[in-house]
């Protein structure tokens, strides 16, 4: 596979994410199955995807803590931080990607 068409896959996996406000899900299930689907093919592939799958089971466990400290009603302001974060890092993955640069999303665990 070639270098450029690398670079886009790595991007658009980033960038799938956002799926999830067109169709609900969607922003997990897409990254996987394009993850799934190509990651054989790249180790860069399989590196992006690796790490966007990391990002989104540690947001999940983020926001999960978040909404229950929401009860003692300090979690408000960490779900909008959550929430920007969950805007950015993808953007800023995405264009590191077009770049050719593994972009490690801060405070995202290693899972995988």
């Amino acid at each position: 596979m070639e270098e450029r068409d690398v670079r886009q896959w790595c991007m658009f996996m980033h960038l799938s994410q956002f799926a999830g406000y067109l169709i609900p899900l969607a922003g997990i299930v897409v990254p996987i199955v394009l993850w799934q689907l190509k990651k054989d093919e790249s180790t860069d592939i399989d590196a992006h995807g690796r790490m966007i799958v990391n990002a989104l089971i540690t947001f999940f466990i983020y926001f999960l803590i978040a909404g229950l400290l929401c009860l003692v009603l300090i979690g408000f302001p960490i779900i909008f931080v959550l929430g920007l974060m969950a805007i950015a890092f993808p953007i800023i993955g995405a264009v590191k990607a077009n770049e050719g640069v593994l972009w490690q999303y801060p405070l995202v665990f290693k899972f995988l």
